[in-house]
């Protein structure tokens, strides 16, 4: 049992979000745990091991058009007419060009020797005398629409590094090259609860009969939603009461079994707050105010080899840190090399006329022109605000913004998935 020196003593410095995330991942080792799984069932996870092609694409030069392979050499002029010497669907392969002729080809076919351009049948005229013959309407350049052998990819290529988050795309490229199958993370295992006494579960009482103090646990959705969409198996512990005993069972019979436990609210400094002491009680703990609004409280520590993470209690908080600081170690746990989102220039459509000492994280939409417009409300209570917005401007403490002025935004679709 080890606790951390200073978590007692008075006040802690705000620390800057920067240096929040870089002192987490400094405690992440990506988990050793490797799957194979069908390349079909792989969107989302994270490869573990570099693809490379044994094969290169297109196999042979093809065709990107329905039409007429030629020879330019044999095009003496617009409307030169040639005879058809050959068909070649796609899935065959042609002869080589007899010079003076042309071969009907289609999309996707293998180009035959000898010839060194496609023209789209469109700019051609299939003509019934003489019988067989083609008119060419068009000067083609030499090598147009014809896909060039291994233009896309080499044998040899490493198409998908190790550490990549698997997309649609990567897996289309992945099987171009015939891999049926990848290696794969194994999903993280991550056990959530929530604490306090004042949270009922919808279903449990009706509005109208709700007691008073008591609130909605809406903490628990917004983040076994955002676990699932980071691939995460999650354990839902439910609502745990603010009672020091069952909180260390809680932790420990969760810590036991999973990669990561998750808790929602309790990591204050209240008699209420009984987080902190199960932690320390089982595992060490770092307790942090960071620098950023909404957000501030936070606590990473490890029970075992199970990773702690708690979040506060108010909704957005809540939400903005999972964003922030939960995902990103979510996704190196898992072995992604990257995981900080790149923010996108925008214009604010507003004024900020109130700089916080704090780093903040205003949501905002965007408007029909490409502008922000920003939520009238930021309190850290208003959940409305993340569901009005598409995303957050990352405004650096102590600055003023002026209608006009160019921002960084962070979409919630480069943050939500």
């Amino acid at each position: 049992m080890t606790s951390v020196p200073g978590l007692s003593a008075g006040k802690q410095p705000l620390k800057p979000l920067a240096n929040a995330l870089a002192e987490l991942l400094a405690t992440v080792t990506p988990l050793a745990a490797v799957e194979q799984v069908s390349t079909f069932d792989a969107d989302g996870r994270v490869l573990r091991r570099d693809v490379v092609s044994a094969l290169q694409v297109p196999p042979q030069d093809n065709s990107a058009m329905d039409g007429y392979a030629v020879c330019c050499a044999d095009l003496a002029g617009l409307q030169t007419v040639l005879t058809v010497s050959q068909r070649i669907p796609a899935g065959t392969v042609g002869v080589a060009l007899q010079p003076g002729t042309v071969a009907r080809i289609f999309t996707g076919a293998t180009v035959p020797p000898g010839a060194d351009a496609v023209v789209p049948q469109e700019e051609c005229e299939v003509l019934t005398s003489p019988e067989g013959g083609v008119r060419i309407n068009a000067s083609p350049k030499l090598g147009q629409w014809i896909r060039r052998a291994g233009e896309d990819v080499r044998s040899g290529q490493v198409v998908l590094l190790n550490g990549e988050r698997l997309t649609p795309a990567e897996l289309g490229l992945a099987a171009s090259i015939g891999m049926d199958s990848l290696s794969v993370s194994a999903r993280l295992r991550v056990a959530l609860f929530s604490t306090g006494d004042e949270l009922v579960m919808p279903g449990e009482v009706v509005p109208e009969q709700m007691r008073p103090g008591a609130i909605y646990n809406s903490n628990r959705f917004f983040l076994r939603a955002l676990l699932q969409r980071l691939g995460c198996v999650v354990t839902d512990y439910g609502i745990v009461p603010d009672q020091r005993d069952a909180t260390v069972q809680a932790l420990a019979d969760a810590a036991a079994k999973h990669d990561l436990v998750l808790t929602s609210g309790g990591v204050s400094v209240g008699e209420e707050d009984h987080i902190k002491p199960a932690v320390q009680a089982l595992g060490t703990l770092d307790l942090w105010q960071i620098a950023i609004k909404p957000g501030k409280p936070f606590a990473h520590g490890k029970i075992g080899t199970a990773h702690f993470v708690g979040l506060p209690g108010n909704p957005v908080s809540s939400f903005v840190t999972f964003l922030l600081l939960v995902r990103p170690l979510l996704l190196r746990l898992q072995g992604v090399t990257t995981v900080a989102p790149e923010s996108i220039a925008a214009v604010a459509d507003f004024d900020w006329p109130k700089a916080d000492k704090r780093r903040e994280f205003l949501r905002v939409k965007r408007n029909a022109q490409g502008g922000l417009d920003l939520f009238p409300n930021q309190s850290s209570g208003v959940l409305t605000s993340a569901v009005w917005g598409d995303g957050l401007v990352d405004n650096p403490p102590g600055h003023v913004i002026r209608s006009g002025d160019t921002v960084q935004f962070l979409p919630f679709s480069a943050l939500i998935s």
